[in-house]
């Protein structure tokens, strides 16, 4: 019999979550639903999220060709690497700069621009491609919840269509499973008369974190999760909106305490201030708290 979670260490951890598993018999399939975030969830968002890392390499392949990309003053802010810069324009400034740099583009083309993206990407410290940076025992963990009849989503803070991209090739979650943060379409006719979509600068609504998460959930895919998984207090309602369900709920946090294997961080929400360290509130709530340094046996996949 093939062992289960593998790369999960033997001990309170895994017993909670296989313990769960083992409990799901009188759920239905249709309502065995399970929604994770991506950034520092099922792969690697230090030292920058793999988004900005793909925004900076088109802003530096771009600005090759273009030099008058460097005028601006948020894009010679990212080009030169200057923090000091970076923190005086701000950040809301500089996405927003950043994301210009897509602007016009049809789905297809941000398509091609991902995919040059995931074939030429080497992560800056650890050096490994883009499936190196998925977390070994979470993919172990998608696999036992699909042998289980779960629908598997991915529910994140970043871009939609970047993430939709990617979430196929590293998790098996097709698109119409990844709800983001979402850009706005502008639809005309190029020359020939014929449709077209194009992508502006424009976000539609707020960025997908916190309580913005859960109603993007209902909205676009219309099926609560009973199983949630995050890292920080971006992911706080989803979590929370898991264990509030009539059937039993489970809620996984990961805590990067592991310096010597990936990095030693305190994960926080992205665009709001939390008044309660996020481990804090999962040891309080009953949740599953995963610590990297001691209830995985390894990180990443084999090199």
């Amino acid at each position: 019999m093939t062992e289960r979670l593998p790369s999960w260490r033997p001990g309170p951890t895994r017993d909670a979550i296989l313990a769960y598993l083992d409990s799901i018999d009188g759920i239905p399939a249709a309502e065995r639903v399970a929604y994770f975030d991506n950034d520092g969830t099922l792969w690697c968002e230090k030292p920058g999220y793999v988004q900005l890392h793909f925004f900076v390499s088109e802003l530096r392949r771009r600005a090759a060709g273009d030099p008058s990309l460097s005028e601006s003053p948020e894009l010679r802010a990212v080009l030169d690497n200057d923090r000091a810069a970076m923190g005086e324009i701000g950040l809301e400034r500089i996405a927003v700069a950043l994301t210009k740099l897509f602007d016009g583009m049809t789905p297809d083309e941000f398509a091609a621009a991902t995919d040059r993206f995931a074939e030429e990407y080497r992560h800056p410290e650890l050096d490994v491609p883009l499936e190196g940076l998925v977390y070994q025992p979470m993919l172990e963990l998608l696999a036992e919840l699909r042998a289980l009849e779960f629908t598997v989503g991915v529910v994140t803070g970043g871009g939609t269509e970047f993430v939709r991209r990617v979430s196929q090739r590293l998790y098996d979650v097709p698109p119409e499973l990844v709800v983001g943060t979402l850009i706005g379409y502008q639809f005309d006719r190029d020359e020939a008369g014929r449709p077209r979509l194009r992508r502006t600068v424009s976000r539609m609504g707020a960025a997908n974190e916190g309580s913005t998460k859960v109603a993007q959930i209902q909205s676009q895919l219309g099926r609560a999760p009973i199983v949630a998984g995050g890292n920080s207090g971006g992911d706080r309602e989803m979590l929370e909106w898991a264990m509030a369900s009539r059937l039993p709920g489970l809620a996984i946090l990961i805590d990067h305490d592991d310096a010597d294997r990936e990095y030693a961080y305190e994960s926080k929400a992205a665009t709001f201030a939390e008044d309660e360290k996020i481990t804090d509130v999962g040891a309080r709530l009953g949740w599953v708290v995963v610590s990297m340094q001691r209830d995985w046996e390894s990180v990443f996949p084999p090199r």
